[in-house]
């Protein structure tokens, strides 16, 4: 099952279009999941007939308003290193604010300063959750998604310590989608190839097996701490690959495109201009 948001209403996705879903489902969408999951058996087999064609650059953001967006530094081993850093004993946790998000096909506005590129693995939580343990916490994640945690490094790095959320918050910088994946439609949700391209080229290729926190962990090391909610978001860290840990570094500039990949979960595409001074 794969739901989006299109033009401002909740639809399935299928090979031949977009189903609307009906309103008592996405109404209360994760309270409803089941129920979805079962009418969305019997969409996809009428799609034929029901679906109508839509284009992709009109997808929004699958969760377009989540109460909380968490965020994860080096949960990569080749990331950490390339930063200059050793593994984590526990999660590094920041927050990306809601209105950073944006959907998955858009053009994004570059603030002054050096704006990197971070692919990420998105885990969608689908009910409230408080220190559930590690076996059990699958059970709190309703889909996954594909993001982007778009940084500006100028304003992250000048601080001591760093200063995370504001530098990734600029408006577009959470590109999320272009659906939300349920768990049944993917072969193995531990072990995912991750795939950026920028221009053609590939800057960023690892696999989410490859994480020093897998999604279990995160969600129950955060559910510690607060009460994860319905629709909440996890980005669960980047791979080796960003810019600012090139040699030389390079960073977004309004000439790119940029192609953000996760098998199985779908693909984002953005371009970018430079933000309008007021």
């Amino acid at each position: 099952m794969r739901i989006a948001q299109l033009e401002g209403r909740t639809v399935l996705l299928t090979a031949e279009g977009a189903v609307d879903v009906p309103a008592e489902l996405s109404t209360d969408l994760y309270a409803r999941w089941d129920d979805l999951r079962t009418w969305s058996a019997t969409a996809t087999a009428a799609a034929a007939t029901q679906a109508r064609p839509y284009d992709p650059a009109a997808l929004q953001s699958p969760v377009p308003a989540p109460r909380q967006v968490f965020a994860v530094a080096l949960n990569y081993r080749p990331h950490t290193a390339e930063a200059g850093y050793e593994d984590p004993e526990q999660p590094l946790v920041f927050t990306k604010f809601p209105t950073c998000l944006t959907g998955p096909r858009t053009v994004i506005e570059l603030p002054p300063g050096n704006v990197d590129w971070e692919l990420e693995l998105v885990a969608v939580i689908g009910r409230e959750t408080r220190h559930v343990p590690v076996e059990k916490a699958w059970d709190s994640v309703a889909a996954l998604t594909v993001g982007q945690d778009l940084s500006e490094r100028v304003a992250q790095l000048a601080g001591r310590p760093a200063q995370f959320s504001l530098a990734k918050s600029h408006p577009g910088f959470g590109p999320v989608g272009p659906a939300l994946v349920s768990l049944d439609e993917i072969e193995d949700r531990d072990d995912l190839e991750l795939i950026c391209e920028l221009n053609g080229e590939v800057v960023q290729h690892d696999r989410t097996s490859g994480m020093i926190f897998p999604i279990p962990r995160l969600v129950s090391y955060l559910s510690a701490f607060c009460t994860l909610l319905p629709g909440d978001l996890i980005f669960t860290g980047t791979p080796a690959g960003v810019g600012n840990r090139r040699t030389p570094r390079r960073f977004l500039t309004p000439d790119d495109e940029l192609v953000s990949r996760i098998t199985g979960v779908g693909e984002m595409r953005h371009h970018f201009r430079r933000a309008t001074t007021r």
